[in-house]
């Protein structure tokens, strides 16, 4: 009988969805208490505060909401709010007219068509203004512990086309991959266990592949630098370049001007 092949077998290369489960093994062993950033006490807080993290950290939105929820502690309150004054309290979390506005707008959604709940399918998450596939992913996953979709953010974007499970920056098609992959009771935990890699490892500009532990299965490890290193020479020849090109074209004014003279000057 053969021998069942593994991920480390140098007679088979892994699949991707063998080297997607050894990822998550991993970053789950990395990060045990992984957990959703945002504090918030149920669906409405959790949709409110992911609606706010667009675009923000998630320690900026935790330090506006204690003061949004107590002047606004249920759907109704924040259906009924001041415009105005929404504003003030969610301004630091940037894009405030829009976010302002897309809240109270899904708060008056959520008493009108939901019963003053917050609802648990994507299709009628996704029908609240503010609410993309992003948002109704964390909070049926957080909110009401359902798998809907697969989370994605800037981190697991990043993360997703490194590892070589993707190869698009797009949202929806990379969740379309990642669903995949991983089983759908994981969904949300390999989300957030890949944010957490990305935050502490998996760094944007300077990845830490010398420490990484998903090395062996990262096609990406170690190239982010060499990649970085190219362009700047890159950049520097075009640099080079644009300056040559600069002062031929003035030594080429200088001659023709040199000539105009000699042409006008007087007898």
């Amino acid at each position: 009988m053969p021998e069942t092949p593994s991920i480390a077998s140098p007679a088979r290369k892994p699949t991707k969805k063998q080297r997607a489960i050894v990822t998550l093994e991993t970053i789950k062993r990395l990060y045990p208490n992984a957990e959703c950033s945002l504090n918030f006490d149920g669906p409405l807080q959790l949709m409110i505060a992911t609606i706010l993290a667009a675009q923000c950290t998630d320690e900026r939105v935790n330090k506006v909401t204690p003061a949004l929820f107590y002047r606004y502690p249920d759907a109704l309150a924040f259906a009924e709010a001041d415009l105005l004054e929404l504003e003030t309290y969610v301004k630091s979390t940037g894009f405030y007219h829009n976010k302002a506005k897309n809240i109270r707008a899904a708060c008056q959604r959520i008493l009108e068509v939901f019963g003053g709940e917050v609802p648990r399918t994507m299709e009628d998450l996704t029908s609240l203004p503010g609410v993309a596939r992003k948002t109704a992913n964390v909070v049926s996953s957080n909110g009401y512990g359902l798998n809907l979709g697969f989370t994605v953010d800037t981190h697991v974007t990043r993360l997703a086309n490194r590892l070589g499970f993707t190869k698009h920056q797009d949202a929806v098609k990379i969740e379309r991959d990642l669903m995949k992959l991983f089983p759908q009771d994981e969904w949300e935990a390999t989300s957030i266990h890949l944010i957490y890699h990305g935050r502490e490892v998996c760094d944007a500009r300077k990845p830490l592949c010398e420490i990484c532990e998903l090395t062996l299965l990262c096609p990406s490890a170690g190239t982010v630098d060499r990649k970085k290193e190219l362009d700047r020479k890159s950049s520097t020849a075009q640099i080079a370049a644009r300056n040559a090109a600069t002062k031929a074209r003035a030594k080429t004014k200088t001659k023709a001007k040199a000539v105009r003279s000699k042409v006008t000057k007087p007898i």
